[in-house]
Parts: structure tokens; C-alpha cells; sequence
């Protein structure tokens, strides 16, 4: 994979809002939010249940489109694209990683792996062979033609990163990645996500884990009650420091 150079905006929010309408009632869901992600930046999202921490991964992974605001793509604004061309903008461009691993159960994790590219029409041959190749990557290759319930929870993760680089995306979309795993298994996924990310590829992590959060990202933007609470980035691979402090530190240089 290519190295970035983390200067080029490949993903940018920009004062969205998403309201759910129920009857009388307005449920803010995201109030406002403005997010930019670099190319090759590990980016996480971060806050509690119902801070609108699911409903920006959907905006952020195209999922869903905005009430009101702009969100970008490589310079593309997506906002009012339509959900066929959104679809197709998704398999190209994001590889999906769910909590719940999201795998088709009558699918052998080799056949998992290949559906994604199908949607791409990716000739069959070419799949299995990259199928096959991803598999290897996260250390399945003795697992290729498993069902899901016969892997166990963390090989199921390691399929679903498998799947989530199939159509080499530019973006890795991981929504709580470890929250359906024990400590160490976890561990041994965001492993892989940190591997991915030194050898050049973008991360965006939703998670309601601090420690996890501040320990893999880069920057964090910390989410309540649908608005960004503040931004927290790490300075080289050192603590990390708000948008305030930042400013202090670098007129001390």
C-alpha cells in the first residue's frame, strides 16, 4: 500500500446536522458537526451511548445523507447524491468493518470475503485470488472454507477486515470494532487496523472506549449530545493535546 503524506482532505463534514422527525418531536441526532480526515490519518470518533457517535459513522461512511450540511469525498460533495450513485460510491471508496461482523452465515468466509468485489464486477478468478489473498493477510488461510458458525469471534473480525479491503478502498470505517470481542482478541484486531495504517491506509474508528481511542488514533473527536464536545490529537506518538494547548505550544516554538 502507498505511503501518504496526510496533507490532502479526503473525507470532510462541514456543519452537518441530522434530525429524525417523530410526530411533534425533533430528535438532534447531529447538531452541527464539522470532521475532516487526512489521507492516511487514524481518526476516531468518540462518545457515549446516544451521543450521535452511529448516526456521524453514517454520514462519515455515506450511509446516510445529511439534514442539512455538506460532506465531501475527495472533493466530491455527496450530500445530494442519489442512493444508487452513494451505493456505488461506497463500494469503491469504504470497506466496512461492523461490531456485529455483518458476515452472511450460508457464506464461507472465502465466499464473505469475494461478495463485496462481486457488487464491483470483478471477474470470479480475480476474487478468489484476492479473497484468498486477504484471508492470508489476517492470518485464515486454515479457515477459508468455514462458515461463520463455525469461526469463532475473532476470526469473524478478521474475515470482516479481510472483506473490508477487498475492493481496496481508500477509507477503513470501523464501527466498534473490539465491542463484541474479549481483551486479547481485541488486541490482536486493532493490531491489524494498526497495521493497516502504517502501511498507508485511512482509519476512521468509532468507539465509546477513551483508552482505545487515544491509545490507536491519531486525532479525536469527542462527540455529546449530537455536537463535537473538542478534538484531541496526538504529537509525535505523544500525549494528546487540545486545540487550545496546541495553540500555546506552538507559539512557544
Amino acid at each position: 500500500m502507498k505511503k501518504r503524506d496526510k496533507t490532502s482532505v479526503l473525507i470532510e463534514l462541514k456543519d452537518v446536522f441530522k434530525y429524525y422527525y417523530m410526530g411533534e418531536n425533533v430528535v438532534k441526532a447531529v447538531d452541527g458537526i464539522s470532521i475532516k480526515v487526512n489521507e492516511g490519518e487514524f481518526v476516531a470518533v468518540m462518545g457515549p451511548s446516544g451521543s450521535g457517535k452511529s448516526t456521524s459513522m453514517n454520514l462519515i461512511g455515506s450511509l446516510d445523507v445529511p439534514t442539512r450540511g455538506h460532506i465531501f469525498l475527495d472533493g466530491e460533495d455527496i450530500s445530494t447524491f442519489s442512493e444508487s450513485d452513494l451505493a456505488q460510491l461506497r463500494g469503491r471508496k469504504i470497506g466496512f468493518i461492523f461490531q456485529s461482523f455483518n458476515l452472511i452465515p450460508n457464506l464461507t468466509a472465502k465466499e464473505n470475503v469475494m461478495l463485496p468485489m462481486t457488487f464491483q464486477g470483478i471477474p470470479l478468478e480475480e476474487r478468489e485470488i484476492k479473497a484468498e489473498e486477504l484471508l492470508n493477510l489476517v492470518e485464515l488461510t486454515d479457515r477459508m472454507d468455514h462458515y461463520p458458525n463455525e469461526l469463532s469471534g475473532g476470526q469473524k473480525q478478521r474475515v470482516a477486515i479481510a472483506r473490508s479491503l477487498s475492493n481496496d478502498p481508500e477509507v477503513i470505517l470501523a464501527d466498534e470494532p473490539t465491542g463484541n470481542l474479549d481483551t486479547k482478541t481485541g488486541d490482536i484486531v486493532m493490531h491489524f487496523l494498526d497495521k493497516l495504517h502504517k502501511e498507508g491506509k485511512t482509519i476512521i474508528m468509532i468507539t465509546h472506549e477513551p483508552e482505545l481511542a487515544e491509545h490507536h488514533a491519531e486525532t479525536v473527536y469527542w462527540i455529546r449530545d449530537g455536537k463535537i464536545e473538542k478534538v484531541t490529537r496526538k504529537k509525535k506518538g505523544a500525549k494528546y493535546i487540545d486545540g487550545e494547548l496546541k495553540k500555546i505550544v506552538e507559539k512557544r516554538k
